[in-house]
């Protein structure tokens, strides 16, 4: 199995230190959240992007993508009944598509709910087919850079729009595009009324990405989750990508959580 973890939870360490932590305590990836590195993507400059690639090779870890992509935002809706502000909406993750593909990442995880939630007047059916229109005007870009846009189920406690891994599969059929696939995180499947080994096994065919977490907020091993039957069903199935820590709680320490994490992870895994 291939492990990476988020890079928001080191808050206010160099980006070069944490590539260097997080290789030393054997993790192969890091997952990036732009605004830890720019309010917009748009003010990272060619040489900084460039930079920063580079810090990660040489601390022998890849940066795999990008998440919270519309995080810490305003302006943006990814499915707004105004067609203006999709446009808009859609640019950005064009601009998006190219840093990730250029600091040579490979998933962009959308999860971002406050910037998907169905607006008053929308119905479901309607806020499914604005967000296809959003994704469809930037998958070009997707298939140009080689990345997949991975769509994140969120539990109803976040956001009002793709509950569940089955709503994620209906948006990725509705824009049928190979870039675009479905994303899987313990958390949120922990809010769903099937088991998580069951949606992991019925979701295997376009599973792009998948979040290691406790639905307590905290790492993977750190509540009452039992990853066994998880990692089981991730191997039974050949998941070959990413599996990423992400966490939302960050004690005691962003280095005790990345360590803690890992050997749970290696324990459980027999794949």
């Amino acid at each position: 199995m291939k492990y990476a973890i988020c890079n928001e939870l080191f808050e206010n360490w160099d980006f070069s230190d944490v590539c260097r932590k997080v290789a030393e305590l054997g993790y192969g990836g890091l997952e990036v959240a732009p605004f830890t590195l720019a309010p917009m993507v748009t003010d990272i400059n060619k040489e900084t992007r460039r930079t920063l690639r580079q810090q990660a090779e040489d601390a022998g870890v890849q940066i795999i993508g990008l998440h919270w992509l519309l995080a810490k935002l305003e302006g943006f809706h990814f499915n707004s009944p105004d067609p203006a502000l999709r446009k808009k909406t859609a640019d950005y993750l064009r601009e998006q598509t190219k840093l990730c593909g250029e600091l040579g990442g490979q998933v962009m995880v959308f999860g971002s709910p406050g910037a998907r939630k169905i607006l008053p007047g929308t119905s479901r059916d309607e806020a499914f087919a604005y967000a296809a229109d959003t994704l469809r005007q930037f998958a070009p870009t997707l298939a140009d850079y080689g990345v997949k846009f991975c769509l994140e189920p969120l539990t109803t406690m976040e956001t009002n729009f793709m509950n569940t891994a089955d709503e994620a599969a209906d948006l990725m059929r509705m824009v049928d595009h190979p870039n675009v696939v479905v994303h899987l995180d313990v958390k949120a499947m922990s809010a769903e009324t099937k088991p998580i080994p069951q949606i992991i096994r019925e979701h295997h065919p376009h599973t792009g990405h998948f979040h290691a977490n406790d639905a307590n907020l905290r790492g993977p091993g750190m509540g009452d989750v039992d990853f066994v039957p998880i990692f089981n069903a991730l191997c039974d199935t050949n998941y070959k990508g990413w599996v990423s820590v992400e966490v939302f709680d960050f004690k005691p320490d962003p280095e005790t959580i990345a360590r803690e994490s890992i050997e749970y992870m290696r324990r459980t895994c027999r794949c």
